[in-house]
């Protein structure tokens, strides 16, 4: 029996012009709402891939949710264990690790809904931030959660 397909959105032309202007916008300095270009290492190409990402802060610890799910930068993220952040001349480099407690998981769904829901929920098939525990643990299966520490 084949393993079900990982839930992924793929990226459509308008939004990938759409994410090529705010990775643009990055490299020139100017964050929307806290927006950042990030880089992570190909894991078979080797080379720098870039995208634009919603670093989100929770209690404290920052963190990268993927919207679209399990796409390509998940899965060099997995591979690679960080990468970089860049707003302008200010890079910072980090360090990732997948959470996989699902009440964790659920937790910083939560706020990053309540914060990027607006850009977001269409990508989260009905769940927001005011879901139920259930919804948003059920969610996190689809939507990888990664904890990121910054170096520099």
């Amino acid at each position: 029996m084949n393993a079900p397909t990982p839930y992924y959105v793929r990226v459509g032309p308008f939004a990938a012009r759409f994410n090529a202007l705010l990775g643009k916008l990055a490299r020139l300095g100017i964050s929307l709402a806290g927006s950042a270009e990030m880089s992570v290492r190909g894991r078979t190409s080797g080379a720098m891939q870039r995208i634009p990402v919603n670093p989100h802060t929770h209690e404290g610890a920052q963190y990268l949710v993927s919207a679209r799910g399990h796409s390509q930068w998940v899965r060099n993220m997995r591979v690679a264990g960080g990468g970089e952040l860049r707003v302008g001349r200010k890079v910072r480099t980090f360090t990732a690790t997948e959470v996989t407690d699902p009440a964790l998981q659920a937790a910083v769904l939560r706020t990053y809904l309540k914060k990027w829901g607006w850009e977001v929920n269409q990508f989260f098939q009905g769940v927001d931030a005011d879901s139920s525990e259930e919804r948003l643990r059920a969610a996190a299966a689809d939507h990888p959660v990664f904890r990121i520490t910054v170096s520099g």
